[in-house]
């Protein structure tokens, strides 16, 4: 399975790397700080979504979003990163039995990061953020505004997240509103151990909100010298589908959200 190969290939590219990483403490949540002018890093994303429900017609439901990325420092405020995106989608239809197995190319996306105020400098980060990704059949515009600052061993960030994304041959168009905090805590000087939430809503064609879901879990992040890993797991605590109730569950939203979201992220710097 393209899964295993893929674990097998971050396993072996955590042996390799030098010089020193800019590393992260949150999958979900970005912090303000960008990478020093001419600096490189390679990062590969892996993030699982599974569990929605049989009645909403996808049963064992999982899905792998894969990004492989490559991030620069154009100046000590501006970052740029370039990925081409993945996913695997696999789900049976309880009312036919059928099952949908499908892996599809998501296009390129080009990530922007401007630094606007230096945590180091200042009671606050900011960082402005655009992505534009573009796969053939569909686009999508994503802008975030990321808080953060760092309190001795204790460090959190703050994203406002909103997307627009163009699907079906640019037929349909959604909007996408997502609120996430992260706070950690060094452990020492590799370690750190902390907590992220996500609060992240669907508005199809800005007509309706349709439904919300907010995730909560531990995150834990490990770092060296020249490479940095990642890793979040984030159950749904609650949701719900404010047009109705197709997944027939009262407290969470099993139709356009999954019952887990497990994200991986690592980085090595050249």
């Amino acid at each position: 399975m393209r899964s295993k190969q893929l674990l097998a290939i971050l396993g072996g590219v955590l042996t390799v790397g030098s010089a020193s990483a800019t590393e992260r403490y949150f999958t979900y949540s970005y912090e303000p700080e960008t990478m020093p002018r001419g600096g490189w890093e390679v990062e590969q994303w892996a993030t699982l979504l599974a569990g929605r429900n049989a009645a909403a017609g996808q049963e064992d439901f999982q899905q792998w979003e894969i990004r492989h990325a490559l991030e620069y420092g154009v100046t000590d405020n501006y970052t740029t990163e370039i990925y081409v995106n993945e996913d695997y989608t696999h789900f049976r239809d309880p009312g036919t039995g059928m099952t949908t197995s499908d892996w599809t190319f998501k296009g390129i996306s080009v990530e922007n990061r401007y630094l606007v105020l230096n945590p180091a400098e200042h009671a606050v980060g900011l960082t402005l953020y655009v992505e534009p990704r573009y796969s053939g059949t569909e686009a999508e515009m994503e802008e975030k505004i990321i808080l953060g600052q760092r309190h001795g061993d204790w460090k959190w960030a703050l994203n406002l997240t909103h997307a627009t994304e163009w699907r079906g041959h640019f037929q349909s168009t959604e909007g996408e509103a997502e609120l996430s905090l992260g706070i950690a805590r060094d452990l020492n000087k590799h370690w750190a151990l902390g907590l992220e939430a996500r609060d992240h809503n669907e508005l199809p064609d800005y007509h309706n909100w349709e439904n919300t879901a907010v995730y909560v879990g531990p995150t834990v992040s490990y770092r060296r010298e020249s490479w940095w890993a990642a890793l979040s797991v984030l159950p749904q605590a609650y949701g719900g589908n404010f047009l109705g109730n197709p997944d027939g569950n009262p407290h969470l939203d099993l139709q356009g959200h999954e019952r887990v979201n497990v994200r991986l992220i690592f980085g090595i710097e050249f």
